[in-house]
């Protein structure tokens, strides 16, 4: 016969206080009020979308950002119930001589059609594994170990259209104001602030909310 398990009262409050804080950090971040000034700001100068009637969420990154790649599985996530009035598209930023590579690499794969498949092994093989996918020929040969033709991303990688998107890509991050990433705009006029990576989704949605109530009812 089994006997339950007892602990000494003197144990029972110290236990009881640990067991919450677990629970706490568990928890997922639901029912996150958006307060402003606190996790986001509205934008003195609301900047026009590229989403039409659909509400824009941006995200500004860069794969040379560790705390990117750490958003990044929070995000994957919350793309998979993305609402249908919401699209979500992403900038990179060039803080850095290195970022301007990154920023080459994501419209590289997003021309191609790789970018949702392969962002998040970018992040992996920079972060995780010290990958020098910054140098030209570093990224080449970690494409083409991805199974895409290794012609077509030099040929992608170094064309017009490629800098064409990553000289608009600094102008938009001057507009905005970029000064840190990872940071995400809904519709053109907030701004998240100080948000934990967790918190991240039900920010979002709270202010995607605020948005799609503010916009003209069609």
């Amino acid at each position: 016969m089994m006997h339950p398990l007892r602990f000494p009262a003197r144990w029972l409050a110290p236990l009881v206080t640990v067991a919450l804080l677990l629970v706490a950090q568990a928890a997922p971040a639901q029912g996150v009020a958006v307060e402003e000034g606190k996790n986001f700001l509205r934008l003195k100068n609301p900047q026009p979308v590229e989403s039409g009637k659909k509400i824009e969420v941006l995200e500004f990154f860069s794969y040379g950002c560790p705390h990117c790649g750490d958003l990044e599985p929070v995000l994957q996530g919350w793309l998979k119930s993305l609402p249908a009035d919401v699209q979500f598209r992403r900038i990179p930023v060039m803080f850095q001589e290195r970022w301007i590579g990154y920023a080459k690499i994501y419209y590289t794969l997003e021309a191609l059609g790789a970018e949702a498949k392969l962002s998040p092994a970018v992040f992996t093989a920079i972060h995780g594994r010290g990958a020098n996918l910054w140098q030209d020929k570093g990224f080449f040969d970690w494409a083409a170990g991805q199974g895409l033709d290794r012609k077509a991303v030099e040929e992608m990688y170094g064309s017009f259209a490629i800098a064409g998107k990553v000289k608009r890509a600094q102008l938009a991050a001057q507009a905005y104001g970029v000064q840190s990433v990872p940071l995400v705009i809904v519709d053109g006029k907030y701004m998240t602030k100080d948000v934990q990576h967790a918190a991240m989704p039900a920010v979002l949605d709270a202010l995607i909310a605020k948005a799609r109530a503010e916009r003209p009812k069609s």
